[in-house]
């Protein structure tokens, strides 16, 4: 076996090493402790395991973090990251602070082969999936820059990538940031964004995971949706909201509707009409969310007239609709923006 990174390592497999090798499972239980809990990232100091384990460890496992290779501050107090990886790609990642909470909105693919036009990881097409360790990478090194005050508190799977297009690291991620033996993570702090592939929404409602999920949708006909987002000629819109109205939902949660709104394609007066039909009896809120500009796209926003528009008319059929404060815009952090390349105008680095 090729040294393995503990990190991102599961704890089920874990175990089954430690019993191939005659040593009780449930050491696996203080080895995720002090990874994880103290954030211990040397062998020889797990003071509670015997040196033989601890030459066992070192032999088959290391520990690592992706390398930050730069932090770029956002006048709105934001901050993107940039991790290099082992083999010299890169990806970013964004912690968002607010009142109540920090945001980390981690990737999970290098790049993303959906190639939806309004975003500018998909202009990239997928260069590689993240592994595991890679995903949870990102919450250990973010939080090992930052002050006690603002370690970060809720996660989203919304950076680069399609994070169910990496279904088994993103599940193996998810579940250990979740475990009361690793990262123990609430499983209401953390929300997974999906452009609806439905057979693998189908596969994840079986995996007893109830994070939040969140539909990126940002159209109301199959028209217009297939020529901004292509998965829809796999994954038509009927398909889609038809597998989310039988998914078993935990009792006061709800989806979240991504829509990101462009200027003369999905902002008219029938998409809103469509769209609350479209949305009727289903728990849910819908998050509109102004087109960011990056170059080379030719999509503008609308107006801030349309988008308030287009929310009351969804207000007044009993909807659930915020116009979601855009973050990092300054530093191509905000939603749709991240694509690991360089900056113009030069950023504030720190």
């Amino acid at each position: 076996m090729q040294p393995k990174n503990l990190i991102g390592f599961s704890y089920t497999h874990l175990q089954e090493f430690l019993l191939e090798r005659g040593i009780k499972p449930y050491r696996a239980h203080q080895i995720f402790i002090w990874l994880y809990h103290y954030k211990l990232y040397d062998f020889d100091r797990m003071s509670n395991l015997s040196k033989v384990l601890r030459a066992l460890l070192k032999e088959y496992f290391y520990i690592s973090l992706p390398l930050i290779r730069s932090r770029t501050k956002s006048q709105d107090g934001s901050i993107k990251y940039l991790f290099e990886l082992k083999d010299g790609l890169t990806i970013e990642s964004v912690w968002m602070p607010s009142d109540q909470r920090k945001t980390l909105c981690v990737s999970t693919q290098v790049g993303c082969r959906l190639a939806c036009t309004f975003c500018m990881t998909g202009t990239m097409g997928l260069k590689r999936n993240l592994t595991s360790d890679e995903i949870i990478g990102q919450y250990l090194a973010v939080n090992d820059s930052l002050s006690e005050e603002n370690q970060v508190t809720n996660i989203v799977f919304m950076g680069m990538g399609e994070p169910l297009d990496n279904y088994d690291a993103t599940i193996n991620a998810i579940r250990l940031m979740t475990m009361p033996e690793a990262l123990r993570l609430s499983s209401r702090k953390i929300t997974l964004s999906t452009a609806g592939q439905v057979d693998l929404i189908q596969k994840f409602k079986n995996e007893d995971l109830h994070v939040n999920l969140a539909i990126s949708l940002n159209a109301t006909d199959n028209k217009t949706r297939e020529e901004i987002m292509p998965i829809n000629k796999k994954y038509p819109i009927e398909e889609l909201i038809n597998c989310l109205r039988e998914y078993p939902l935990k009792p006061s949660r709800r989806f979240t509707f991504e829509y990101v709104m462009l200027e003369g394609i999905n902002d008219r007066d029938e998409d809103a009409k469509r769209l609350s039909k479209l949305l009727h009896g289903i728990p849910c809120k819908v998050n509109l969310i102004l087109f960011n500009k990056f170059s080379p796209s030719e999509f503008d926003p609308p107006s801030k007239e349309r988008v308030h528009a287009f929310q009351q008319y969804l207000l007044s059929k009993n909807h659930t609709v915020f116009i979601r404060q855009n973050r990092a815009t300054d530093i191509l952090g905000a939603c749709g923006q991240l694509a690991s390349q360089p900056l113009s105008p030069a950023p504030v680095r720190i």
